[in-house]
This record gives C-alpha cells, structure tokens and sequence, in this order.
C-alpha cells in the first residue's frame, strides 16, 4: 500500500466506524472464551499442584520452578501489554531506536543470575528490602525503599498496563475504558489472590507461547501488506497524516515528518528523541534497579530449584529479548505507514476524533493493525494475546508488590502476625493496588506526548537510578553502610521525585504548544538526567560512609560480593527482627477444634488457607532445610553449558547492535 500525500489539505477527516464490530462474529468470541479456559484450567492446576499455605509456597512457589518456566515468566513479565502498545507507538513517532531500552534487559539478565542472584540466595531472602535490611540493619531503609517500590508498581507499572490494555479493549469491544479495566482486574486479581506464585508462573508460561505465536502472526500479515523491509523503509519516511493544520497555522515540518535517522538504532545525541548515549548509559542503569533489584524479577529467580536453573531462566529471556523488535517496534512502524491519519494524527482535535487522547494516538499502532488486518479467528487469537500480555504482567506485579507490603510493612505493623493473617493481608492488599493504579490512568494517559514507553522510561529514571546504585553499591562494596545508603537514596529520590513533579505540573509539552518547565529541570532528555541522577547519588552515598564507620565483616558475610564464600557465621545486624516470620516455616497456631462449615472449607481451600498440619521438624532437619534453601552449589556440567550459553546470548547481542546500528 503505498502512501500519497495530497497537496491540498483538508480542513479535517470524518469521524471514523468504531471498530469493535469486526470482533463480534462467532470464530473471535470462541477464540477468546476457548483461551479464558485454557488458562483457567491451567491457574487451577497450578493452584491445586503447590502449596499456598505458607509464606515460602505462596510467595516463591516452594523454591522448585525449573528453568524453563523461571524464563518464560521473567519475559511474560516484562512483556506486558505496555511493551506491545508502547513499543509500537514510539516505533511509529520515532523508529528502531526504541529497541535499545528492551535489548538492554539481554545484558543484564545475565547480571541477575551470575551476580546478583547468588547473594540474594545465600542471604536468605524473600524480598529486596529484606536484603537491605540484612545487609545494612535498621528498619528505616527496608521501609522507605518498600514504599517506593509499591509507589513505583502505581506509577508505572500497574497503571502503563491498565491503561495500554483497556485501550485494546476499547477498540476491539467498544466498552469504556475503565469498565475494560475493572473487568480484566477481577480476572487477574483472581488467579493472583487465589494461586500465588506458582500459578502466576504457569499461566505466564503458558501465555508467552500465546503471545509468541499471535505476535509472529500478525508481524507476518503486516509484511505481506506492505511488501517487505525494503519497502518499509521507503514508505515510512513518507508516512505523514493529512491533517497538518489547526485553523490558520501550519504546523512545522518536525511535528510531523518521520525522523531522518528512524531506520538507525543509535539515533543523534543531541537531536535525536531517543539519542543513543542515554539509551546505552542511561537506560542501562535504570534497567539495573529494573533486572536486578526490582521484586517482580528477581522474585521468579528466587523460586529455582537451584542456580542453576535460574541461569538457564535467565538465558531463555535473554534470548526472547531479541523479539520485541521483530513482533512490536517493526509492527508499529509498519502502522503508520498504513493508518497515517490515525497513528500519527499531530492536530488535537483529529487525535481526540481517532483515540480520544488530544496529545497523540501513536499508542492505537498495534491495536489498529490487528483489526485491520487480521481475519476472523485470528482477530481473535491476538485480543487473547494482548489480554495474556496484560494478565502475566499485572499477576505478576501483584504477587510482588503483595509480597513486598506482607514482609516488609505489614510485619513491621503486627510483629506477631500469624501465618494465615500474612497471607490474608497480602491478598487485600491487593484491592488497595487496584484502586491506587486506576486513579492514576489519567497521568499515564497525558505522560510524553501519549507515548506510553517514553512515559515509563521517564518515571524509571526519576526513581530508579538512586535504587540502582544503592544495590549496586551493597552487592560490590563492603564498606558502604546504612547511613550513606539511605542518605544517598533519599537524596537521589528528592531530586528525582522533583523532576517528576514539575513534569506533572507544566506537562511535556507537544510540538504545538511546547512545556514551559524551566528548561534546568526538564530541558534535558530524561535518559541524560538518569545518568547524572546515578552519579549525584553514588557521590552522595559514598561520601557519607565514608565518614562514618563501617559495619564490621562478622555482620556482612554472604551478604556482599566480597564475602560471598564466607563459611563464617553470620551475627545479624537485627536479630530480633528474624524470628519465626522466615520464608516458607510455619508458625504453630491455636485453631479451634470444632470442623468448620462446608463454606469456610471451600473458601480455605480457594485461598490456600486450609490447615495442613505434619511432623513438627527436629532442629537438625530444620538446619538442613535451610541450607538447601541458601545453596548456590552446581554440577559442574549444566554449571559449563549454562556459561557457554550466556556467551551465545551476548554474541546474538552484540551482533545484532552492529547490524542495526
């Protein structure tokens, strides 16, 4: 299909056909609801197969996933339907440059399981506040960086993904967006709730297949249509709307033109939207704190049943990291090719008639070439893919953020809370989320000119590069301690949170009407300020432990890079704060003796809450438990295939960096 562009511009396009009757025939909906059970078959089984009655069970799946579903899961939770919306959005305004924030995450990966992981097991953690907890003592660091992480699950986790897939929804059923919402809501927090972090694992693996194999599909349609790379890359430097006036004023070329350099991954430093210095620096920091100290992530490598497996885990997602490209940003860029009007409307009131948003429509990319292009049936299979991207993600979130308030707030609030009231709590906690993240839609809604990816990239450098080096720094330098790690990190946080801040309040500005923040705040890109941001707040944390005393070695081994070996006991900073609330031990409760009703049976039974009393375990089984929990021992064969294939997945990198650059 090739693209002309009129040289007399109307004066605007007509209201188009809402496209929601293309999915009301019987092969979608069988489609669909064929999909709804599958994956509540498989959440059953889940739910059935492990135990939910502990803390250990519910939250790190007993400590035996295999490797497979540990890398199925780290890429169905990254790849949610933001990355789907969001990644082709900035595909269509900008081009291939947005691939660098997803390749970054093959790289660290890596990091996660050859560096970071095995602290994290021989810690003995459930959680990254826990650890920093462990490894600096004090209670005020654990609770102000678990508080961040929830604000940060809000801000732009939950939220991104509310938002990108009730936008789907909206364009595929024609139901408003927040009934969208609240109904694909009730669903995820179902299987949340009830399964826990084995089922959350299994229904992930289950829909990254569905993703995979809907994604190749459409990408495959999308091709044949317009004819090719080669023809890709000719039409989309002339993919322009036809609307490029608002009553007597022209817009500039620049609002509208695809960018010169749209075809190179590493785009201009200086002019560039996406320029490469801070996608390679810049982001590759904040996807530090995201890969390897963020709950949802590490969280999944934490439930192997050994190292590893985690590593083959890793190596899988690291391997999947390569697809985005081919299945998101190369779709959405072949989108605005097709839908000029629509994708990449520039005039307010076109973008408001086509998507509803005044800022820009550049996030309907993906969802447009679906039901446009593909058949009955198939039309199908894709909503279950976006509703499967959206689930795996949000479960995800969920289980996490979950686990994060029970051990790290909630225990700090009721210091004898039982097992089951943990458990109970971490379920309703879940609700709080809920309401939380859809209050906060609307900011995502106006974030970065309605680029949904941009939006996300901007908040993660404002919170995530103090978290950053604050782990970076305990894992690899023994003589930080708590106070420059909770300085540094609350330093980093005002000057973070005081970007964010003044964004919300002037906006991002579009071309038409650019931001009027003070350019010393927001006159930079957000992935340069992530870089100074990181720096500012090593300085700061090395500053101040520097001046004041280090924590001695007996209360750090096996708790940093440098003692990482040590068969030395460990004397905890705060060991009262290490009792019978360890992960996975049950704490003996008085339940009453009289059965409960059949009601009470089924509910217990759904929530994992059921009593199950066995052997009470010897203090010499306890012992042995807890090593085999802590073990970061592996055979020395699957120990030399899992290195060989880290260095495959770096090569695939690194080649295709230089093929594309």
């Amino acid at each position: 299909m090739d693209v002309t562009v009129s040289p007399n511009v109307p004066a605007g396009t007509p209201t188009p056909p809402h496209p929601s009757d293309r999915i009301k025939n019987a092969a979608d909906i069988s489609v669909i609801v064929i999909y709804f059970l599958v994956v509540l078959a498989v959440g059953i089984w889940a739910m059935l197969k492990t135990s939910r009655g502990t803390v250990g069970g519910f939250f790190l799946a007993g400590r035996d996933m295999a490797w497979w579903p540990i890398g199925a899961s780290l890429f169905a939770s990254n790849i949610g339907s933001n990355s789907f919306v969001g990644l082709a959005g900035t595909g269509a305004a900008s081009g291939i440059g947005v691939t660098l924030i997803e390749t970054n995450g093959l790289f660290l990966v890596l990091v996660l399981g050859w560096l970071f992981v095995p602290i994290y097991i021989k810690a003995g953690v459930v959680t990254m506040p826990e650890y920093l907890m462990k490894r600096f003592g004090g209670k005020r660091i654990q609770i102000s960086f678990s508080i961040l992480s929830l604000f940060s699950c809000v801000a732009m986790k939950i939220s991104a993904n509310m938002f990108s897939g009730a936008i789907f929804i909206n364009l595929a059923l024609g139901l408003d967006i927040y009934l969208a919402i609240l109904i694909l809501l009730v669903i995820t927090a179902f299987f949340t709730m009830a399964g826990g972090l084995a089922s959350v694992i299994y229904t992930d693996t289950l829909q990254t297949v569905i993703m995979l194999v809907g994604s190749f599909i459409l990408t495959g349609y999308a091709f044949a249509e317009i004819g090719g790379y080669e023809a890709l890359t000719e039409k989309y430097m002339k993919a322009i709307p036809s609307v490029i006036t608002d009553g007597n004023v022209t817009l500039n070329p620049e609002c509208y033109m695809p960018k010169a350099d749209s075809f190179h991954l590493f785009q201009d430093p200086i002019t560039g939207e996406l320029p490469w210095p801070g996608m390679l620096i810049g982001m590759n920091l904040i996807s530090l704190w995201y890969w390897c100290a963020d709950q949802v992530i590490v969280q999944r490598c934490l439930s192997g049943k050994n190292l590893s497996h985690v590593k083959g885990g890793c190596i899988l997602c690291g391997y999947l990291k390569v697809l985005p490209f081919f299945l998101m940003v190369l779709p959405g860029m072949i989108s605005r090719v097709l839908y000029p009007d629509e994708v990449t409307c520039v005039v307010p009131s076109e973008c408001e008639k086509h998507c509803g948003n005044s800022v820009g429509c550049t996030n309907i990319a993906y969802p447009k070439l679906v039901l446009e292009l593909m058949p009955n049936g198939l039309r199908g299979l894709m909503l279950s893919t976006m509703l499967a991207s959206l689930m795996s993600s949000l479960t995800s979130i969920f289980n996490s953020a979950s686990t994060l308030f029970t051990i790290d707030i909630y225990t700090k609030i009721r210091k004898q809370a039982s097992e089951r009231e943990l458990l109970i709590a971490g379920r309703l906690f879940i609700i709080v989320l809920i309401a939380l993240s859809i209050a906060w839609v609307p900011i995502v809604q106006m974030g970065q000119n309605g680029e949904l990816i941009q939006y996300v990239g901007s908040i993660s450098s404002y919170i995530g590069s103090p978290i950053a080096a604050v782990f970076l720094l305990a894992v690899f330098y023994k003589r930080v301690n708590e106070k420059g790690a909770f300085w540094g990190l609350i330093f980093g946080l005002v000057v973070g949170l005081t970007r964010m801040i003044a964004e919300f309040a002037y906006g991002t500005g579009t071309c038409m009407e650019p931001s009027k923040c003070p350019k010393i705040i927001c006159g930079w890109h957000y992935s340069y300020f992530a870089i100074i941001l990181f720096t500012l707040t090593v300085l700061v944390i090395l500053g101040v432990s520097l001046m004041t005393k280090p924590i001695p070695d007996v209360h750090l081994h096996r708790l940093c890079w440098a003692l990482r070996n040590s068969q030395e006991e460990r004397i905890d900073l705060n060991p009262e704060q290490y009792g019978q609330q360890e992960a996975g031990e049950q704490v003996e409760e008085d339940d009453p003796e009289d059965s409960p009703g059949c009601f009470k049976r089924t509910w217990n039974a759904f929530c994992g809450l059921e009593s199950k009393k066995g052997p009470k375990l010897t203090e010499e089984e306890e012992a042995v438990l807890k090593k085999k929990l802590t073990d970061t021992s592996e055979i020395p064969f699957w120990r030399n295939i899992v290195n060989v294939n880290a260095i495959l997945v770096m090569a695939v990198g690194i080649f295709f960096y230089g093929y594309f650059a």
